[in-house]
């Protein structure tokens, strides 16, 4: 395993000194570099790191410090300025290990990384995300996947990470969800044969139901080319107001209002790790879980109003 180094250590970071009567371009305080001295730094310093191999990842192949250089800033500027994400029962969020159940949707799958911001930044949690096996057999997406600490929807995986106390996430609805047209917005799909609960009852962790609302607006599918679609090996091949009418300017997307509601956690002391391979406790408790999530998608409406304003 490779040992980290904080930027702060590094000894090219120079102060470099200012006379009392004179600031920066920037405005910044005579006691030090400006922003943008500091931020030059700073990525130099990154980049000498990345290229010693000066870093940790652990054995699914998370780095933190790539994820919160390279990967956060930017869905942190969509998630604050863009979508003006409003935050909801984050006291439910547990520190220790607990697997998060959220709806999906939004053509593209924003809501993932919305999710990810929203943990990182106010609940100082690194949420893990169990991800289908499309998204490892692409490339690039599934490198970035893995170093952001996500891993494949299997019960194997997620009981490593909840058996180390981290919070796993995982979507059930999976392309159905995301995949599904506007006219069925915030209508849950089905829930997969339930085995993030065989997972969550064998771990003996508790269920942290979670809502999100605004992911729906951001690309309206109005249109599925299925046969683009099978020729792409895709699972669907949307057509939205924008795309591909607007050609890659209609992959920008539409500034909907989101709210992330967190529910309290479903604790399952009641049942035994046996359980989990009971077909009738598993399908009573996935569609437990799922009405749960549906009421806190009506309530999550109710709150944020209208998308757009």
């Amino acid at each position: 395993m490779l040992n980290a180094r904080h930027a702060d250590d590094d000894e090219d970071a120079q102060v470099i000194p200012l006379s009392p009567d004179r600031q920066d371009s920037a405005g910044d305080s005579p006691a030090g570099p400006g922003l943008l001295e500091r931020g030059i730094a700073s990525g130099l310093a990154f980049l000498r790191r990345r290229l010693a191999g000066d870093y940790e990842v652990d054995e699914f192949g998370f780095d933190p410090e790539f994820t919160s250089t390279v990967l956060l800033p930017p869905a942190r500027a969509l998630y604050e300025h863009w979508f003006r994400v409003e935050l909801c029962g984050l006291e439910n969020v547990p520190e220790d290990g607990a697997l998060l159940v959220a709806n999906h949707s939004g053509t593209i799958p924003l809501d993932a990384l919305m999710l990810s911001v929203a943990l990182h930044d106010h609940a100082d949690r690194q949420i893990r995300l169990l991800g289908a096996d499309l998204v490892y057999q692409i490339p690039m997406l599934g490198h970035l996947a893995r170093k952001a600490g996500h891993t494949l929807a299997c019960q194997a995986d997620a009981t490593r990470l909840l058996a180390k106390g981290e919070l796993v996430g995982v979507f059930p609805e999976g392309f159905k969800g995301v995949g599904k047209p506007f006219s069925d917005r915030y209508k849950l799909q089905r829930f997969g044969r339930g085995g993030f609960i065989g997972t969550a009852l064998r771990a003996g962790v508790p269920i942290v139901p979670c809502a999100i609302v605004g992911a729906e607006e951001i690309y309206p599918k109005i249109a599925d080319l299925r046969p683009l679609a099978r020729l792409l090996g895709l699972p669907y091949f949307p057509i939205t107001p924008t795309f591909p009418l607007l050609g890659l300017a209609g992959l920008v997307p539409l500034p909907s209002k989101w709210v992330i509601q967190f529910g309290e956690p479903m604790t399952l002391d009641g049942y035994e790790a046996d359980d989990a391979d009971d077909p009738m406790t598993v399908f009573e408790l996935t569609d437990h879980v799922r009405e749960n999530i549906q009421h806190m998608l009506y309530e999550a409406l109710l709150r944020r109003g209208p998308a757009f304003l």
